[in-house]
């Protein structure tokens, strides 16, 4: 397999697929919301296409491959040697309310590891990507974790995760924490978005509990071969279906480690 020329297919479908998103949200259809497993998870039929298109057209490039997919458009598999792992639209909530703060984002697993990642940021047209044995690059150019050195001087991000509530009261005290000792917290809407930016540097750090593989497949990917380091919350290598996730450049990533062990249990 060419890793080179799937990345280039895969780029290519999600500037596609984006141009399909960003048409749909300029007229978008709001009775057509749907509630998915509990109050405020939210799917449109732009997610359910967005999926269709992306999962036709990745068969063509690597068609042994399984899929692992947010909106369950297609068999689900984890037994196949190559899997596609696919949000068709990452920030589906910032979508419907028009936040121009949304993503594509397809990850490509051998086995249990992460081999090929693209993210695509709708509005901004920016492509985050990587594959195995490569620098990362956004549209084409090199990017690189930041360079920052502390805890105290970075800007980092999370999400509020819509289940698993019985954890809130822990999860706050971890922000409150790093509100005290941080440039501050962004609440983006979307750990696709969160990653990449990760990545290239406009943020130091991310963290996060009870994501899915979807969400952070690619991004996760992107990160390491950017320069930075990805944990669960234990320090471990159980994030990719684990749902905890702290992704930060190589220099804060121990540190945001000792605040996040001391509160959460």
């Amino acid at each position: 397999m060419n890793l080179q020329e799937a990345e280039k297919g895969v780029i290519a479908i999600c500037q596609e697929v984006g141009e399909f998103i960003r048409k749909e949200g300029s007229e978008f259809d709001r009775s057509r919301i749907e509630q998915k497993n509990g109050f405020n998870n939210l799917v449109s039929y732009v997610d359910k296409e967005a999926e269709k298109r992306l999962v036709d057209a990745l068969r063509k490039i690597l068609p042994p491959a399984g899929f692992i997919t947010e909106e369950g458009t297609v068999e689900q598999s984890k037994q196949h040697e190559y899997n596609w792992i696919i949000d068709p639209l990452d920030g589906t909530t910032n979508f419907l309310h028009g936040l121009p703060i949304f993503a594509i984002s397809i990850g490509l697993t051998k086995g249990t590891e992460t081999i090929l990642g693209v993210i695509q940021h709708v509005v901004r047209n920016e492509c985050f990507h990587a594959i195995s044995d490569s620098p990362a690059y956004c549209n084409g150019k090199e990017i690189h974790v930041s360079t920052i050195p502390t805890l105290n001087e970075s800007l980092l991000a999370t999400g509020f995760p819509y289940y698993h509530l019985d954890k809130q009261d822990a999860y706050l005290d971890i922000i409150k924490d790093f509100l005290q000792h941080t440039h501050g917290i962004r609440r983006l809407g979307s750990a696709a978005i969160d990653l990449a930016y990760v990545a290239c540097g406009r943020l130091e750090g991310f963290f996060e509990y009870n994501l899915n593989a979807w969400d952070v497949a690619a991004g996760t990917f992107i990160v390491k071969q950017a320069g930075g380091k990805v944990s669960d919350f234990s320090g471990g290598q159980n994030f990719l279906f684990g749902g905890e996730l702290c992704a930060a450049n190589g220099k804060i990533h121990n540190e945001m480690l000792q605040v996040i062990q001391t509160k959460w249990k």
